[in-house]
């Protein structure tokens, strides 16, 4: 028997299979006004466009974040984060010294799955 870290409740693999990551291009990144930790984020996953929020305001200057490939839950239901909708969710690592996204080692397509 495997045995995880505690508190931390195991799923399936047909719970995770029903997880849509995808690769998202960011497009735009702003501030969120009245928030020191968010930011929006403009995303392209190829033909779809779409905007998530952030928490990683602290650890990245969001002009420095465009062009930058990331990982995404694209389908996530939507959330509003002050009076902004979130369509996603981005991945990132914990550290010490704040989130460390989550990237491919190589640039992709926009909207690639990961499998």
């Amino acid at each position: 028997m495997v045995v995880y870290q505690q508190g931390v409740t195991m799923i399936t693999y047909d719970d995770f299979a029903k997880i849509d990551l995808r690769v998202a291009t960011i497009e735009s990144a702003d501030e969120v006004d009245g928030s020191d930790k968010l930011v929006r984020l403009g995303l392209s996953l190829g033909e779809e466009k779409r905007q998530i929020i952030a928490g990683i305001k602290k650890k990245y200057t969001p002009v420095l974040l465009i062009g930058k490939q990331i990982i995404i839950v694209a389908n996530l239901e939507p959330r509003t984060l002050l009076g902004i909708e979130s369509n996603g969710m981005l991945l990132a690592a914990s550290s010490p010294d704040g989130p460390v996204l989550l990237q491919p080692d190589v640039r992709v397509g926009d909207g690639v799955q990961i499998k």
